[in-house]
């Protein structure tokens, strides 16, 4: 892949794109959120994280002609039979703010003994927006739900998010520690060796 090879990330998301540049900052590419391009959101009607993400990057390469980088995420909290799951960015409703979705999960946690958690990422590679198969990496991040927020960095649920084998929570680690040990770390690791192995990168 040439220096100059432009992949759109199908988000909006500032935290994301602010994790995708440092995640991939080592290699050849220009990556480019899809705002530059006024694409619209993709409607997410799937019932996966791996049907959404191949949605959002479909979105993108069509209305960029370039090939797209999604990422569909969320927090399962086992007390709450895996919710919010693929709703989490919504959890709280159409246009809430991190605040709002994870105050509305604390509140649903409030007196629950069994905290335990995980965030969940796929990513996902299209050539272009018929790509018939499209690379595609999952990781998961263990953890539990705290009391209280905790911590300044980060984004989303990460200040009630505990990382396991650690005292902190997601948002009180540095930009390093968490790409070394989140979701979307693993996963983006995951898909750069795939893209790697097939001559992509």
């Amino acid at each position: 892949m040439s220096p100059t090879q432009s992949i759109v990330l199908a988000t909006g998301n500032a935290g994301k794109v602010r994790e995708f540049a440092q995640l991939l900052a080592d290699y050849p590419l220009e990556v480019l959120p899809q705002s530059q391009f006024d694409v619209q959101e993709a409607v997410e009607d799937g019932t996966t994280f791996i049907e959404n993400a191949i949605i959002k990057a479909r979105n993108a390469a069509r209305a960029t002609g370039l090939p797209a980088i999604a990422d569909d995420s969320g927090i399962e909290v086992d007390a709450l039979n895996g919710r919010p799951g693929i709703y989490s960015a919504r959890f709280a409703g159409e246009g809430a703010s991190a605040t709002d979705n994870w105050q509305k999960l604390l509140t649903e946690m409030s007196g629950q003994s069994q905290r335990s958690a995980r965030f969940q990422c796929v990513l996902v590679y299209m050539r272009h927006a018929e790509d018939p198969s499209p690379v595609v990496a999952q990781a998961s991040w263990e953890g539990s739900i705290a009391d209280a927020p905790r911590g300044e960095e980060g984004h989303g649920y990460d200040p009630i998010f505990l990382v396991n084998n650690d005292h902190r929570t997601a948002a009180e680690l540095s930009a390093d520690e968490k790409n070394a040990l989140s979701h979307r770390g693993k996963a983006m690791a995951e898909l750069l060796t795939q893209l790697k192995a097939k001559g992509i990168l």
